[in-house]
C-alpha cells in the first residue's frame, strides 16, 4: 500500500474512436485521505465506486480526479437510456422507500431563530415532517441558535446580525410554539457549537469541504458579484455540522427542508460519508410561491405568523379567502390533510363556481382549525360576516381591535362630541356641510347603526368596551374614534 505520494497522472481510452474518456488525478501529501471527483452526471453511479478503488491503495492525501466523456457517435444528440444509472436511481429509491415505509427513522428540520414565531412560509415543510411523524417517524426541530447568530446568505444581500440576548429569547418562543402545535423534539445547535475553537473547526470540519464545491452552489454564486464575506461563506459548513452532530448523536439519517436548502443538505450528506463513510439523506419539497414567483406568506408586506398574538385567526382567515385563484389548490395540497378526492372536488368548484371560494374557505378552514381550534375557526368567519353585512354591534372590544387594525383612527380626551364634528375629526368629512350632507343621506353608521339626525352624540359610553367608536361612511370606509378620556 502506498502511504503518500504527489503527483499527476492523465489517460485516454477510446471506445472504437466514438467515445474517449480522459482520466486526470493529481495528489499532494496530506494527513488524511480526501477524494474529490468531478465526473459527467451520467456516470455518476460510478463514483463511489472509483472511491472504494482510490481508498483501497491509499491511506492518506488529498487526491483530485476528473473525469471526461466526448461523443463522436453518428447519432449525437439522440438521446440514449443509460441503464446503469437509471438502476442505481432506481435502487436509490427502493432503499429510500423502504426505509420510509418501515417508520423509525429519525430525522430533522432546521430553522434559524431570526424571530419569535414561526411563519405561514414555514408551515408547508413543518407538515411534511407532521405526516412523517404520523408515519411513525421520529421529527427533530433544530433552532439554530449559532446559525441564527451569523445567517445564511441571502440572495442580494447581507443578513443584519441579531444580539445573543435576542436569539435567545426567538428560541425559546419557538421552541415552545413547536412543542405546542407539532409535537416536535427541539435542540439547539449552539449546545454543541460553542466550546469549538477555531483552530478544530478548520482541522475537524473545514478540512472537509472544497472551495470550488462551495462556489459552485447557487446561493453562493448569485452572491459573488455582488460580495459576500467569510461569515456567510461558512454558513454552510456550520449546518452540515448539523447534520452530522444529529447523525451521530441522534441516530438522525434524515434532513427536511425546501428545496433552496438542497446545496446546504447535499454539503451535510457529504460530510457525513466522508468523516464516517455511511449514508444520510435529504427530503426536499418545492417552496410555495405566489403567481407572481415571490414567497408565499405575506399580506401587504406583513407576515402572517403561527402565533395568533401576532397574526389573529381573522386576519389568517382574511389572507386564506383572498389567496389567489390560481394557487390555491397547490395551497390546499401543501398546507392541509385533506385527501386527494376531497382536493379534486373543491379543485373542481373552483373551475366552475369560482364566486363560491370553496376551495379558499376550505384552506382556511382546515390551517386555522389545525392551529387554532375550531373555535378560533368559527370565531374569524363570523367576525368577517359580521362586517360583511355590516352589523358590527354584537363585536367584542378585542374582536374590533382585529378587525380594525390598520383603519385610520384617531384619539380623543373628549368623551362625547356632536355627530359632525366627530366625521370632521376622524377624517370622513371635510367641513360641517359635507358632514351634514353625508348624515343627511344616511350614508354614517355609527357603531353598525345607521344615523339620520345631525344633532346625534356619539358617547364614550356607547363605544366597544368604552374604548372605540367605529364610525362608516358609506359601504367601506371606515374610521375608528379611540378614547383616552
Amino acid at each position: 500500500m502506498i502511504r503518500s505520494m504527489t503527483s499527476f497522472g492523465r489517460s485516454n481510452s477510446e471506445e472504437g474512436k466514438k467515445r474517449v474518456f480522459t482520466v486526470e488525478m493529481k495528489s499532494v501529501n496530506s494527513r488524511y485521505l480526501d477524494v474529490n471527483i468531478r465526473m459527467p452526471k451520467s456516470i455518476i453511479s460510478l463514483e463511489e465506486e472509483i472511491r472504494k478503488m482510490i481508498s483501497n491503495s491509499l491511506n492518506r492525501g488529498k487526491v483530485d480526479v476528473f473525469i471526461n466523456i466526448k461523443n463522436y457517435n453518428e447519432g449525437a444528440g439522440v438521446p440514449k437510456v443509460d441503464i446503469n444509472l437509471a438502476q442505481g436511481y432506481l435502487q436509490c429509491l427502493k432503499e429510500i422507500e423502504e426505509k420510509l415505509n418501515n417508520g423509525g427513522l429519525t430525522f430533522y428540520i432546521g430553522t434559524d431563530p431570526t424571530g419569535d414565531s414561526l411563519h405561514i412560509g414555514h408551515f408547508s415543510s413543518f407538515l411534511i415532517s407532521k405526516r412523517l411523524k404520523d408515519a411513525g417517524h421520529n421529527p427533530i426541530l433544530l433552532v439554530g441558535g449559532a446559525t441564527g447568530l451569523i445567517g445564511d446568505p441571502k440572495p442580494d444581500t447581507e443578513r443584519p446580525m441579531i444580539t445573543k440576548e435576542q436569539v435567545q429569547h426567538n428560541f425559546d418562543c419557538l421552541k415552545a410554539q413547536a412543542q405546542k402545535i407539532f409535537g416536535f423534539e427541539v435542540v439547539n445547535n449552539y449546545d454543541w457549537s460553542k466550546d469549538l475553537n477555531f483552530i478544530d473547526f478548520l482541522r475537524d470540519y473545514g478540512k472537509y469541504f472544497n472551495v470550488n464545491y462551495m462556489l459552485n452552489k447557487d446561493i453562493v454564486k448569485r452572491r459573488l458579484d455582488l460580495g459576500i464575506t467569510y461569515t456567510e461563506f461558512s454558513y454552510m459548513i456550520m449546518q452540515a455540522m448539523d447534520f452530522y452532530w444529529l447523525h451521530e448523536n441522534k441516530n438522525c439519517q434524515l434532513q427536511v427542508a425546501g428545496q433552496d436548502q438542497w446545496g446546504n443538505i447535499t454539503a451535510g450528506i457529504e460530510l457525513i460519508r466522508k468523516k464516517t463513510g455511511k449514508e444520510a439523506y435529504g427530503f426536499t419539497m418545492p417552496l410555495l410561491t405566489k403567481s407572481d414567483g415571490t414567497k408565499f406568506g405575506k399580506t401587504n408586506g406583513k407576515a402572517i405568523w403561527l402565533d395568533r398574538e401576532k397574526t389573529s385567526p381573522y386576519e389568517m382567515y382574511q389572507f386564506f379567502i383572498n389567496s389567489e385563484d390560481d394557487k390555491v389548490i397547490d395551497y390546499l395540497k401543501f398546507l392541509t390533510f385533506l385527501t386527494p378526492e376531497e382536493i379534486m372536488e373543491l379543485e373542481e368548484k373552483n373551475k366552475t363556481q369560482p364566486h363560491l371560494r370553496e376551495a379558499h374557505k376550505a384552506l382556511a378552514r382546515e390551517v386555522i382549525t389545525f392551529l387554532h381550534g375550531k373555535e378560533a375557526y368559527e370565531e374569524a368567519v363570523q367576525v368577517s360576516q359580521t362586517l360583511f353585512s355590516g352589523q358590527i354591534q354584537n363585536l367584542t372590544l378585542e374582536q374590533v381591535d382585529v378587525a380594525f387594525e390598520g383603519v385610520p383612527t384617531v384619539e380623543t380626551e373628549e368623551n362625547e362630541m356632536n355627530i359632525l364634528d366627530a366625521l370632521i375629526l376622524v377624517g370622513a368629512a371635510k367641513s360641517k356641510r359635507e358632514a351634514r350632507e353625508f348624515v343627511n343621506g344616511g350614508s354614517v353608521l355609527i357603531n353598525g347603526e345607521r344615523i339620520k339626525d345631525i344633532e346625534f352624540t356619539v358617547k364614550k359610553e356607547d363605544a366597544f368596551g368604552q374604548s372605540k367608536t367605529v364610525i362608516r361612511r358609506g359601504k367601506k370606509n371606515y374610521f375608528v374614534l379611540k378614547y383616552n378620556g
